[in-house]
């Protein structure tokens, strides 16, 4: 069995009291108590504080663009699908510039695990309003207020096909490390929104401001994690901010579909079946 020690990498650089810093540590133990060979792990990750993550973890990692995460975690998982692979990023990096693929990851169901701490602010660059602030919320960009209606992470991969959906808060560790550990074992496209308090930048949504509102979904006396339609009229109750496993089924996989023509994947291929003369043709017209 791994301990806690065997994914330690970097120190963190996060500010004191950053939400991440729980965030990591769940995952942690979350993939110490599946006992995840680090090797056999990868983190993929986009820009943002959040996406730091990788650059703490022992693991294999990829620092990718601002909102294309999840495109590369696909094509690593269709690559190699004996492979651990969890995106993380900020909400930022995943409901504005990195929506569109949050959206189809979602629907087509990869076999990955995707995180998004949702701080409700653009922390990385100094404060500036996200796609998840609070109408009324001033920042730098927003100085008379934020105008918007806030996107809800939860809602969203719930209406489109996510096959594991849950919440987490910063403020419980040892509840989100429950829900990592279901989410990397669920098999499909798991998302995890954890509520994420940015303590720099974002004086109005604190860990106080959180405790006063979250509450167990599956305290609720109609919670059934497998009926769909009650999960998003959960996840728009008005009525405190639910924590836990809102939704899970169990169908096929994107890559069950994609890989069965080849029969196995790509990083199975002997070397010399490859045509290589083929793939530095197409490199070249990129130079």
């Amino acid at each position: 069995m791994r301990s806690l020690k065997d994914y330690d990498a970097n120190r963190p650089t996060w500010c004191p009291g950053c939400g991440d810093f729980a965030v990591l540590a769940a995952l942690k133990k979350a993939l110490a108590a599946l006992d995840i060979d680090p090797k056999d792990l990868v983190v993929v990750t986009g820009i943002g504080c959040s996406s730091r993550l990788n650059g703490f973890l022992k693991c294999y990692g990829f620092h990718g663009v601002h909102g294309r995460l999840l495109p590369v975690a696909t094509a690593i998982k269709l690559a190699n699908p004996k492979l651990t692979v969890i995106g993380a990023g900020g909400d930022g990096d995943g409901y504005a510039i990195g929506m569109s693929h949050f959206v189809h990851t979602a629907r087509r169901n990869i076999d990955i695990t995707y995180i998004v701490m949702d701080n409700q602010i653009y922390g990385l660059t100094k404060g500036q309003s996200s796609p998840t602030s609070a109408p009324g919320f001033v920042t730098p960009t927003t100085p008379f207020g934020v105008k918007e209606k806030p996107v809800d992470g939860v809602t969203l991969a719930l209406v489109n096909g996510a096959t594991f959906v849950a919440r987490g808060f910063s403020g419980d560790v040892k509840g989100l490390t429950e829900i990592f550990i279901k989410a990397i074992k669920h098999r499909g496209f798991s998302f995890v929104n954890v509520l994420s308090p940015c303590v720099t930048f974002n004086k109005y949504n604190t860990y106080e401001w959180f405790r006063e509102r979250v509450r167990p979904i599956e305290k609720d006396k109609d919670y059934d994690p497998t009926n769909r339609e009650l999960a998003i009229r959960k996840a728009i109750d008005s009525k405190g901010i639910p924590l836990g496993v809102f939704f899970e089924e169990v169908r096929d996989t994107f890559e069950d579909d994609v890989l069965r023509v080849p029969s196995h994947p790509m990083v199975e291929e002997p070397i010399e079946k490859r045509n290589l003369k083929k793939l530095n043709e197409i490199v070249e017209q990129y130079i």
